[in-house]
């Protein structure tokens, strides 16, 4: 599918209320998307990465396959639903993990450094790679709905970059929105295959105060409502959502169904919330402060969730919890 990564020409890109962005840092960016687009960074082992910030997240969850990944101080893999994990070998700084149906054994992980690493192996191998100029931590990462070598990732203070290679080559496709006056940095990222979306895809964002997305049009960055993404693009401020996340909170983690993708998880801090029309009204599973949400893609029922320090399960689609071992 074509894209455009910088479809303003001035330099500016459209935020979800119609400000102008992106004016501050276009040259740098323009500079980095050539020179990152054109030559391919050299991978090296992850060991030899820093980590350039200490304030990690106590846990990130991503399903591979049926396996649960779990990466806080250490990452993990559970092959029997949880009830038993063996410690991998990963990289330092895990801030986010990727995962998708069609690639098993493919594991993204964004990272503190600034780098994206890379396992093709179910994580007990990993490649690492520089997105943007490896300043900014990497918070969240996906790989696109039916497209597992198109990944994207988001870098904190900078905007949204996009590999079409699997993770080799990177480049800006989208600053981040502007929100509540100020622009705000992507917590949370997830891959939406709607018919609503120009091609087919919509990239749903969580941030400090909300959820906004794009179409893989990259054109701007839109609140979500009912209709499609040209509706969206025409129609002005979007109606108010008939039951929105509650307001203000961060978006810590957003996942979508693979078989089903208008159903939507988000964790945050008052708990676990499910949208079954792609976001347009939401409800509360579950209380708690939710720092991580995955949904077996195997099997849709089972849904992990990081509440209150510890890991709890459904088996129910969050109509009933239980806790999740630890050993």
């Amino acid at each position: 599918m074509a894209r455009n990564p910088d479809p303003a020409p001035s330099g500016a890109t459209m935020s979800a209320s119609g400000s102008p962005q992106g004016f501050l840092h276009q040259t740098r960016r323009g500079f980095l998307s050539a020179s990152l687009t054109a030559v391919g960074l050299l991978a090296l082992p992850v060991a030899l990465r820093p980590a350039m910030s200490a304030s990690f997240p106590a846990v990130v969850l991503a399903f591979d396959g049926k396996a649960l990944l779990v990466a806080g101080a250490t990452l993990s893999r559970s092959d029997d639903g949880g009830r038993t994990r063996s410690t991998l070998s990963g990289p330092d700084g895990i801030l986010a993990l990727a995962t998708h149906p069609e690639r098993p054994g493919r594991i993204v992980a964004g990272l503190a450094s600034g780098r994206v690493a890379i396992s093709q192996d179910g994580g007990r191998t990993w490649k690492d790679r520089a997105v943007g100029n490896g300043e900014g931590a990497v918070d969240t990462v996906i790989m696109a709905a039916g497209q597992p070598d198109m990944m994207y990732a988001a870098i904190r203070s900078d905007g949204l970059w996009k590999s079409e290679d699997a993770g080799r080559n990177w480049s800006l496709a989208m600053d981040r929105p502007w929100l509540d006056d100020a622009e705000r940095d992507l917590r949370s990222l997830a891959s939406v295959d709607l018919a609503t979306g120009m091609g087919g895809i919509w990239i749903y964002a969580g941030t400090d105060t909300g959820i906004t997305r794009v179409p893989d049009c990259f054109c701007r960055w839109q609140d979500v409502q009912p209709g499609n993404a040209m509706d969206a693009l025409v129609a002005g401020d979007a109606p108010p959502p008939e039951a929105p996340l509650p307001s203000g909170e961060p978006v810590r983690a957003l996942v979508s169904v693979h078989t089903a993708p208008e159903t939507l998880y988000a964790a945050l801090p008052s708990g676990v919330w499910n949208s079954k029309d792609a976001g347009v009204v939401w409800s509360r599973l579950t209380s708690g402060d939710a720092s991580a949400v995955a949904v077996n893609p195997i099997d849709p029922e089972h849904i992990v969730a990081a509440l209150d320090g510890g890991l709890k399960q459904s088996r129910d689609r969050g109509i009933t919890w239980s806790a999740l071992a630890a050993s």
